[in-house]
């Protein structure tokens, strides 16, 4: 049987503002631990368009700016390892109603530069978008310090595994709240730094061609968590 390794959570500095590694050093750190794919899942957030604080700046201009660090990787792997783009997106609060992030699978370019403003939606709205456009929400690190449970009727899954060691994500309890509302499970490395590399991730029983092929292995199927 073979067996497809990708990663589901990584970040590059080329978009990420708490990323420190560039996407072309990532793709070498994954190729080296043996993975087959990777989500790109840089951060769409108030926080990743801070720099242009001042700035006008057209959604179309935001959007390119977010896509460099999945370019770059793209770029990078040369065909060595699958690239998939995702995002991590937080929602623009002007009362910070909560600081939650949501991993999206199945991301393409159209719906990013075709949907503006997505960053400022509410989870229900942004959550019927989601499931409307063919695309998969899993709440990330739901039981981190700031974090708000999201219900789970929005959700497609919970991350219940973050391997970040920078931060105590309550794994454990994640897990147990997945099975006691059916949500779906995924785990990822959560990776900024070079020491986060293979700390998570998914094991598909099949090759992941493509991110319509990746969601429908998400929702469809069982991979086996990655927990280092």
């Amino acid at each position: 049987m073979n067996k497809f390794i990708c990663e589901m959570h990584a970040h590059t500095s080329n978009t990420s503002r708490c990323a420190s590694v560039t996407a072309e050093d990532l793709i070498n750190d994954y190729i080296r631990a043996g993975y087959d794919g990777i989500v790109i899942t840089d951060h769409l957030s108030p926080s990743t368009f801070e720099r242009f604080e001042g700035k006008a700046i057209s959604w179309k201009e935001k959007i390119d700016f977010f896509l460099r660090g999945y370019n770059a990787a793209l770029k990078a792997a040369n065909g060595k390892i699958k690239v998939f783009l995702g995002m991590e997106i937080r929602f623009y609060f002007p009362e910070n109603a909560n600081m939650n992030d949501y991993l999206v699978y199945g991301v393409n370019e159209k719906f990013l530069y075709g949907n503006v403003d997505i960053d400022r939606m509410r989870i229900p709205q942004f959550s019927e978008l989601v499931h409307k456009n063919g695309m998969a929400i899993f709440q990330a690190h739901p039981f981190r310090t700031g974090m708000t449970v999201t219900k789970p009727q929005y959700l497609d899954g919970i991350e219940v595994y973050n391997g970040c060691p920078r931060h105590n994500s309550h794994n454990t309890i994640a897990n147990i709240w997945a099975d006691e509302n059916s949500l779906l499970k995924t785990s990822g490395s959560d990776y900024h730094k070079h020491e986060d590399t293979a700390r998570g991730g998914l094991i598909f029983d099949r090759e992941i061609k493509d991110n319509k092929d990746l969601v429908n292995a998400l929702l469809n199927t069982s991979p086996k968590i990655i927990r280092r």
